[in-house]
């Protein structure tokens, strides 16, 4: 019996809202008359609502609607909630979205296993259904803040550090690390020139005792699997690089 509620990354997904301009949220509870209640409470809210009794028809469902909350009970027949938890932050398309889990009254052991799996908040059965609601927009509210800073976008560029994504003129970019470290600095810094003592300072730390010529090396990949968008990278000459958006 339960619930557990995510945000999902809008990186991975077009939409996190139902019909209309409604946010849809799934509730993974298996007792029918807590589970519609719940259902009812969230739509009268001003939010769209799912239930699911168990896990199969929850991941089910997330092949084809993916919600902008998930409302998760620990106790559930089959997988528990929290092994579909696991599930959910081992999978990069859901590791992102924040999660409210809720577990029976007293169970703290349940509550920090959730939350160290991840999990943004939790509530304590029995509870009442305004205090969810108060949850979940209180996570909502969260989340969007959270997005709203973890996405850095320049020009066509956008590189999103929730989940280490990058897309250059909306096609996915593979980097290596050093590459996304590289390009995070200089997104997070637009137009600051950067020499490339500091950039093997800020990306390889002080204990690398490489040569200056492995800044060049890199800029050249960076800037080839950028594609359109490696313009943005600019030599300056005699100190290093900058990077800024060209109109």
């Amino acid at each position: 019996m339960g619930l557990a509620f995510m945000v999902v990354d809008k990186s991975k997904q077009k939409t996190l809202k139902g019909k209309g301009d409604k946010m849809m949220i799934f509730c993974v509870e298996d007792d029918q008359a807590i589970r519609d209640l719940m259902i009812y409470t969230l739509n009268a809210a001003g939010f769209e609502a799912m239930g699911f009794e168990d896990g199969r028809v929850f991941f089910a469902a997330l092949e084809n609607q993916k919600p902008a909350l998930i409302m998760l009970d620990i106790m559930l027949p089959g997988e528990d909630g929290i092994t579909i938890l696991k599930k959910l932050k081992n999978n990069t398309a859901t590791s992102a979205i924040p999660v409210i889990m809720a577990t029976a009254k007293g169970t703290e052991y349940d509550k920090v296993i959730g939350l160290d799996l991840g999990a943004d908040d939790y509530l304590a059965k029995p509870f009442g259904m305004m205090e969810m609601v108060s949850r979940v927009k209180a996570v909502l509210r969260r989340a969007s803040k959270e997005e709203t800073a973890s996405v850095l976008r320049m020009g066509k560029l956008e590189l999103n550090m929730n989940n280490h994504t990058v897309f250059s003129d909306r096609k996915r970019i593979e980097l290596t690390l050093k590459e996304y470290e590289m390009l995070r600095l200089f997104m997070n810094n637009p137009g600051r020139v950067f020499s490339r003592d500091q950039l093997l300072h800020d990306i390889w730390g002080t204990e690398y005792a490489g040569e200056t010529r492995t800044i060049d090396v890199h800029i050249g990949t960076l800037r080839t699997k950028l594609g359109c968008c490696g313009e943005y990278i600019e030599t300056v000459r005699g100190v290093g690089y900058r990077m800024e958006a060209r109109l």
